[in-house]
């Protein structure tokens, strides 16, 4: 089953009618939530992510979509019609109507959303590098999920040609971005690092989310522009997204100690305990 503008549908039956500006222009964004205990996880985080893109891209949420209660309730028709207690969901949204660059006047905001078991993934990177052919650009919609969709889908190809488990990306200027799905973590005596969002990094919820959790614990949390040297004499690097936290084992000749670092651990024990809705990061 799917959701298509608030309609439950057969997926086997389902077609996208034409014409289709997301599928043209690349006219939207999209969102990968999990769904879990009754609810989505890092749901305020989610929704302020969601507002954001839209905002950028001057395409208004639909009132299903708009709020934490009505995403909720969409969201788990869906999940409950599959009758999945842990589900990955993926929204989709692009602007209706035709047109060509310039898009047709005040058109509504269309929607799908998939499901599809979720399977948490905090498994060791063993072998990382960094990127050699693609690199991460800044723009006003850099942040959200979809408009460089594509650097991501180049820099998979090319962590499968060279046999790694992950890439990290640089930016234009040689700064630590991300890696090609989540946000990139390190440990330095007792603080920690991440790249800033000027990389053109993707402003990942778990990121906002470790951000608010480290705050909380008065940990000192750095976010700047920073070298892959930085990475390379960190005493821990790890990658974090919905999915979960994944330490690196090895990037490019170096090789960090197989031990969990204590800061890391503390950190999932703190996430545990941490309520998501009483705070939203400014980094979200």
């Amino acid at each position: 089953m799917l959701l298509y503008n608030g309609q439950l549908l057969p997926a086997s039956d389902f077609t996208l009618p034409l014409p289709n500006r997301g599928l043209q222009f690349n006219d939207g964004f999209f969102e990968t939530l999990v769904w879990a205990d009754g609810q989505v996880r890092y749901l305020p985080y989610h929704l302020r992510r969601m507002q954001a893109a839209a905002t950028a891209l001057r395409l208004p949420l639909p009132a299903t979509l708009a709020t934490a209660e009505t995403l909720t309730q969409t969201l788990g028709t869906l999940v409950a019609a599959q009758q999945l207690p842990q589900a990955r969901l993926r929204v989709q949204l692009w602007r209706g109507g035709a047109g060509l660059y310039s898009p047709t006047p005040d058109t509504a905001t269309e929607y799908m959303a998939t499901v599809q078991p979720f399977q948490p993934n905090d498994t060791t990177i063993r072998r990382a590098d960094f990127a050699q052919s693609i690199c991460t650009v800044f723009s006003p919609v850099s942040f959200c999920k979809g408009p460089h969709a594509l650097y991501y889908v180049l820099a998979a190809q090319e962590r499968q040609q060279r046999g790694f488990d992950e890439l990290f990306l640089l930016d234009g200027a040689g700064h630590v971005a991300e890696s090609g799905s989540a946000a990139v973590w390190w440990i330095r005596e007792g603080q920690l690092f991440t790249p800033s969002l000027a990389t053109g990094c993707v402003a990942g919820v778990r990121r906002a989310h470790l951000l608010d959790v480290a705050q909380a614990q008065g940990i000192r949390c750095h976010e700047g522009l920073f070298r892959p040297t930085d990475l390379l004499t960190a005493e821990a690097v790890f990658t974090a997204n919905v999915a979960g936290l994944r330490t690196v084992e090895r990037l490019g000749d170096t090789v960090f100690t197989a031990l969990p670092h204590p800061l890391l651990t503390a950190l999932r024990e703190w996430e545990s305990g941490y309520s998501a809705s009483s705070s939203a990061s400014s980094a979200c």
